[in-house]
């Protein structure tokens, strides 16, 4: 992954010895060994702009194409990659506590999720802090279901995996936390996961024929993202927003609409849609005169917005208490949002697969995951844009588009098989240590046609000690 990544505080870790610095380099060359003559073949390495450190081995696992630190299992007791792994995924990124047990084959062991929507309806959306609390409060509970459900102890499992970014700070660090503890404790590896890439690599779990390369558009209440996949850990980011992302701005207009929020805006707005007329509002469709496969939906927002006062909606009266009337107008205005909000998708879909083919020919598949992709209408718009375009549409279950666990402990899966994982923290390890998240960190290399003014993302950077490292590496490969 461009911002390729990392194992939990690499940069507080000793400094590996020589041997262990030697081997990491070994590690490290199937990374950088030429596949293909696409642009999938190598991406050049790129690190995260939230790097700062200096030490060698902080600027090697910064610089790989993976989710996680290229050490291999250097630890007694670590089963091999060709072995039956155990892995227990944690995820606490947003609103949702869960924690499952996923073996190597595919089985999933348990799942359990723990629900804030009552915070949702109250706040009208996520509250940091008050999630925060709401994770820290049953995240015990959830990791002690998962393993009780599955029937183990965690002296049973290989490894944890867990959560560190993109999301909101405050509940990633509950999740590293307790990850790290059971890590110290049971002496296990663990693998840093990108959320994004777990709602990715989730669909290769269910769709068993699902190889790389593949395209995938990951749609969620924090991300859009269109990106092509074309391998593990190498991404090319072909779009992603440049402000609200369309399951944001479904949780908006729910809420304008004065419809229930317990189950999140999205299934709220799909269900009132159904009973309204979808070209009664006139919504422009965002950015249509950009040629690229970014999103927006601030502007969509607005025009969602003085919709609602032009007819004097009153969001204080539930949906349950609206009159006749009101209610007509108030499903006119969620089915004409949804059409437009989707159309938006399509369009942006339309353009990314011609991108995809260009880069790489043999792509076969759209992944369509994230919460937004249990919403059925969005499912069946998209899949007749990819049947138009010769590809198929894969959907994970909608139980695994939201945030789970097992995304989480599969994503972990695949890349501890490659040997992309960190060693166990110390026992000991202090109630006030600093632990390694990344609140916003990218997926994948932006594609240059793609690249926009208006986004503040900053561009990957390679460290200059690491160029020469990378060339020294392909030399003695090629030799």
């Amino acid at each position: 992954m461009a911002l390729s990544t990392i194992s939990l505080l690499n940069h507080l870790l000793p400094k590996p010895s020589v041997p262990y610095t030697l081997t990491a380099i070994k590690a490290l060359k199937p990374l950088l060994v030429p596949r293909r003559t696409s642009m999938c073949s190598f991406p050049g390495p790129s690190f995260s702009s939230s790097s700062s450190s200096s030490s060698w081995k902080s600027s090697l696992a910064q610089s790989t194409t993976s989710t996680n630190s290229t050490i291999p299992a250097l630890h007694h007791g670590i089963p091999g990659p060709q072995d039956d792994l155990l892995v227990l995924g944690i995820e606490t990124s947003c609103d949702d506590t869960a924690a499952a047990v996923v073996r190597s084959n595919g089985e999933i062991l348990s799942q359990v999720i723990s629900s804030q929507a009552d915070l949702l309806a109250r706040y009208g959306g996520v509250a940091p802090k008050m999630a925060e609390e709401a994770h820290s409060q049953v995240i015990d509970q959830v990791v002690q279901e998962a393993l009780d459900k599955a029937n183990l102890s965690e002296r049973d499992l290989s490894a944890i995996a867990v959560t560190i970014g993109p999301g909101l700070g405050l509940c990633l660090r509950v999740g590293v936390r307790k990850a790290r503890k059971i890590a110290g404790r049971f002496n296990l590896p663990i693998v840093g996961v990108h959320h994004m890439e777990a709602h990715t690599l989730v669909a290769r779990l269910t769709e068993k024929d699902l190889q790389f390369p593949f395209m995938a558009l990951l749609i969620s209440g924090g991300h859009n993202l269109l990106i092509l996949a074309c391998d593990l850990g190498h991404y090319i980011q072909l779009g992603t927003t440049i402000d609200d992302a369309i399951g944001e701005a479904y949780d908006k207009t729910a809420k304008w609409l004065g419809l229930d929020m317990r189950r999140s805006g999205g299934p709220a707005i799909e269900e009132l849609a159904q009973e309204g007329d979808a070209k009664s509002f006139k919504f422009a469709t965002p950015m249509k005169q950009h040629k690229d496969c970014n999103f927006s939906y601030a502007g969509l927002k607005t025009q969602v917005r003085l919709a609602i006062e032009s007819r004097n909606i009153n969001a204080a009266i539930p949906i349950s208490s609206a009159s006749i009337q009101d209610r007509s107008s108030r499903a006119d205005i969620a089915a004409s949002f949804q059409r437009v909000a989707v159309l938006h998708l399509e369009e942006r879909c339309e353009r990314a697969i011609e991108w995809a083919l260009k880069i790489e020919p043999s792509v076969k598949y759209l992944v369509v995951s994230g919460g937004v992709a249990s919403n059925q209408y969005v499912r069946s718009q998209l899949d007749q844009v990819v049947k138009k375009n010769g590809l198929h549409l894969v959907c994970p279950p909608p139980s695994l588009c939201t945030d789970n666990g097992v995304m989480v402990a599969w994503t972990g899966i695949e890349h501890y098989r490659m040997g992309r994982f960190d060693p166990p923290p110390p026992a000991d390890e202090p109630e006030d240590f600093m632990y390694d998240i990344r609140p916003r960190w990218p997926l994948g290399e932006e594609y240059a046609e793609g690249r926009s003014e208006a986004r503040s993302m900053r561009k990957a950077r390679i460290h200059p000690s690491l160029t020469s490292l990378i060339q020294a590496s392909l030399h003695e490969q090629q030799s």
